[in-house]
């Protein structure tokens, strides 16, 4: 019978919580809120904060606007902002929102990100992720309401030793976060390898920080987060995710641990994670890529994935992979990896190599699969080269071998 109304009293919650999720919308909120205010304190306030989709706008900006000094938009900025603190019905307006915040936090064990939690009000809210501006608009709404108005329930802070800029519950205690945080830099510096997120959750939890606190990691609430995780380049472990989000809101918040492209995580300095120079994004694109690419495809998908500012031409692309040996010409203009097991020079010399591993003759077939293993080209172009009486003969079963005295190279 407990058990019974243990689970109503939980179906209960989940049904306040899901409304509260449903009416989240800080455009609304704001615009709300702000209808408590003349028309020359809502515009100096919507400018100030970027709040009506454009940038931010300094005091002088808006004071030539209003043909007023600097200062007195200053003070009507501080007048306007305490004045919505003094409304009798605020917590009529900010109930819903505060709410949210609090189970979020909670969940993610009492600290997050700021981009983090704002894209979780984002996707939570009305509309926040379907105007096309990846949700900039809204994310200044909850700036605003979160850092002006609930300031009382919420700590904004910047400059830790191990995070980002993050928000956390007041009074919070995150000596066990930094401490999982601290561990696991230094047990990723230490592995030197890359990890995906589940391989970095089950990390964390070998570790003396996490087996030391383990109750306070435990995430005990049932938002469902995963449609923040859409990703075109890779796709989240969602159930992972929802089921240890205290473990992800530090990867999310850790200052040097950062999520590459397409997933993966590790040192934030490291080139696979944070790339720095054209060659660095041509590798991470090939290597995700799993197979032999044209060299203006990579061109084209540097650009489409926008790892930064510069954007990358064909040419470019294509003398780095001429100049450097990591990379294996396998067609026409096609590019692999030689640590996929590529290997230079032509196909006759190709074939040599392979016959040389083999140590025994090999048939026709074998050799064409083998080559196109490790060559993007026609079978015709294999049979020309086979050929070559220079190089290969023909045994008495019909199989090919190196010509005797032919020196592989």
């Amino acid at each position: 019978m407990e058990n019974d109304n243990k689970s109503i009293l939980d179906q209960i919650i989940n049904n306040h919580q899901a409304e509260e999720v449903a009416k989240l919308d800080a455009v609304e909120i704001i615009t709300n809120l702000f209808s408590e205010l003349d028309e020359r304190e809502r515009d100096v306030l919507i400018r100030r904060f970027g709040l009506g989709g454009g940038d931010k706008e300094t005091l002088e900006e808006i004071g030539k606007i209003h043909k007023l000094t600097r200062e007195r938009i200053r003070q009507i900025e501080t007048t306007s902002i305490k004045r919505l603190r003094q409304l009798d019905n605020l917590d009529s307006y900010l109930s819903g929102l505060k709410n949210i915040i609090i189970n979020l936090l909670e969940e993610h064990g009492g600290l997050m990100e700021k981009e983090y939690l704002f894209n979780n009000l984002v996707n939570f809210s009305i509309g926040g992720g379907k105007n096309g501006d990846n949700g900039i608009k809204h994310k200044r709404h909850f700036d605003f309401l979160i850092l002006k108005l609930l300031h009382d329930e919420f700590e904004a802070v910047s400059g830790s030793e191990h995070f980002k800029e993050y928000f956390k519950l007041k009074y919070q205690s995150l000596e066990h976060l930094e401490a999982l945080a601290k561990e696991l830099l230094e047990k990723i510096q230490e592995i030197k390898k890359i990890f995906m997120t589940e391989e970095l959750v089950n990390l964390s939890k070998e570790l003396l920080a996490y087996k030391n606190n383990q109750d306070k990691f435990s995430s005990t609430g049932n938002l469902d987060i995963s449609g923040i995780l859409a990703n075109d380049l890779f796709k989240e472990n969602a159930e992972v995710v929802n089921g240890n989000k205290v473990i992800y809101s530090i990867l999310q918040a850790a200052k040097k641990i950062e999520q590459n492209k397409f997933g993966f995580w590790g040192v934030n300095n490291w080139r696979e994670i944070t790339p720095k120079t054209i060659n660095d994004k041509i590798y991470l694109i090939l290597k995700n890529s799993g197979k032999p690419m044209h060299f203006a495809e990579i061109a084209d998908r540097i650009n489409q994935i926008n790892f930064d500012a510069k954007t990358a031409n064909a040419a470019t692309v294509h003398n780095e992979l001429i100049l450097d040996e990591k990379y294996i010409l396998v067609g026409r203009g096609l590019y692999g990896l030689k640590e996929w097991g590529y290997q230079k020079g032509t196909v006759a010399e190709v074939i040599e190599k392979i016959m040389a591993e083999s140590g025994q003759p090999l048939s026709r077939e074998e050799v064409i699969n083998k080559v196109l293993g490790q060559r993007m080209v026609k079978k015709a172009t294999i049979n020309l080269a086979l050929m070559n009486r220079g190089k290969f003969e023909i045994t008495a079963d019909g199989k090919y071998k190196i010509k005797d005295g032919s020196a592989v190279k």
